[in-house]
């Protein structure tokens, strides 16, 4: 972890650099209201919620919501901004407490000669997101609903959002449902403007160290974000960034490396835990065994009943795009893009409190109440501290996980990855 630091050569009345944990992708399951968003979403995740959950149980000071486009969400924003509750952040965004909510969308665009893929795009205000949804409006079903299919080019869509002051990012990029080099293509310049792209999120089963074997995503910089879809995974992947204060200002900075900002440290879902991990048989329900898939180029048939319909992994599809090795990841700041190979932050492998067997929500809540956030308990609370909860297996177990010491039967298929102790 980063200790707050004051940035060199910065003048004695600018605020000190700070170590800000910030997860950029979390749905919404419904408005205040209750007109459903994120169908698949909690019912419980709304954008106070998700505030609250972020700022007082999390310790996540930077979080991104992506159906803000919605505009119930819009009604539900200004009515905690008339309220007082809520108030609009100076540097862009929406300030609760200690938090502030970057405003964000969910898109799905599909083209010629590839599947469906989705794109997160961020927006400094509420102003530019309601000018956000009026463009959308036209060329989608429901603008209410999260994630929904644009009958418009990636490209297009692009330079709208950039127009209007925001950021891009292909989602869970390398994940066969969804993912722009999961099943669109096999390069994001086939769909997008290689320049207009602020950063990458690697998804929840891919980490740096798979994602560097590909060259082309040397000039950006990685996101892990938890995809939540329910308050209890907000932060199972987060980032560690480099700011003066949390805002969207400067969130944008950090991705480019400016001014002493920047990514610390990504905290991602040991990859092995991901739903799509590994390739899976759709015929008979299997995973394919993940010796097997690096030993051709592309698993044609399931090893175990001969069927074609295979639900290819990410592992698989990394090695598939991989156009250099498997390499660490170097562990010092990026550096600002200019085209050549970012160096990378460390990249933590973490397991959510949700993963460990013995903690269910009575003891989330005992732990969080007790002990600190669940950043705090993932990695830097005492044993001492923990085991007063969770008693010495839960406790041991914890800080294995925090050591690299456990071991995980691969998720595959839509299911998620198990913890085993190694």
């Amino acid at each position: 972890m980063l200790n707050q630091q004051t940035e060199a050569g910065g003048s004695a009345s600018a605020l000190p650099l700070q170590s800000i944990f910030a997860d950029l992708h979390v749905h919404i399951g419904s408005s205040a209201s209750g007109l459903p968003v994120k169908i698949s979403a909690s019912r419980g995740l709304t954008f106070r919620s998700i505030a609250h959950e972020a700022s007082i149980r999390k310790g996540v000071r930077l979080i991104g919501v992506i159906d803000c486009h919605s505009p119930a969400v819009q009604d539900d924003i200004m009515k905690l901004l008339d309220a007082g509750e809520m108030e609009e952040a100076e540097g862009g965004g929406i300030r609760y407490r200690d938090t502030v909510i970057l405003l964000g969308a969910e898109m799905e665009i599909r083209e010629p000669g590839g599947g469906p893929f989705h794109l997160l795009g961020y927006l400094p205000n509420l102003q530019a997101m309601q000018s956000w949804t009026e463009w959308m409006k036209p060329r989608m079903k429901n603008v209410q609903l999260s994630s929904q299919r644009i009958h418009s080019t990636a490209r297009e869509l692009q330079n709208e959002l950039l127009a209007r002051g925001g950021l891009l990012a292909p989602a869970h990029v390398f994940t066969p449902h969804r993912g722009l080099l999961g099943c669109s293509a096999d390069r994001l310049e086939e769909r997008l403007d290689p320049g207009g792209i602020a950063a990458v999120e690697l998804g929840l089963s891919a980490d740096t160290e798979m994602a560097e074997r590909l060259s082309q995503l040397d000039r950006y910089p990685f996101l892990t974000n938890s995809d939540a879809h329910s308050t209890g995974m907000i932060a199972r992947e987060c980032n560690e960034l480099l700011l003066r204060e949390p805002s969207f200002a400067e969130f944008a900075k950090a991705l480019r490396g400016e001014e002493g900002r920047g990514i610390a440290a990504n905290y991602g879902l040991h990859p092995r835990l991901g739903k799509y991990h590994t390739t899976w048989c759709l015929n008979c329900h299997k995973a394919v065994p993940e010796g097997l898939q690096t030993e051709s180029e592309a698993m044609k048939a399931c090893p175990a009943c001969g069927s074609l319909k295979l639900v290819r992994g990410v592992a698989e599809r990394i090695d598939q795009l991989a156009d250099r090795g498997s390499k660490a990841a170097d562990s010092i700041m990026q550096q600002p893009s200019d085209g050549s190979r970012l160096q990378r932050p460390p990249y933590w492998r973490q397991v959510p409190l949700s993963f460990f067997p013995g903690v269910g929500p009575k003891m989330r809540d005992r732990l969080l109440t007790e002990v600190g956030t669940e950043m705090e308990i993932l990695f830097r609370v005492t044993y001492e501290q923990l085991s007063a909860v969770t008693g010495e297996k839960i406790a041991g177990l914890i800080l294995a996980a925090r050591e690299q010491r456990v071991d995980f039967i691969a998720g595959s298929g839509g299911t998620y990855g198990k913890l085993t102790e190694a």
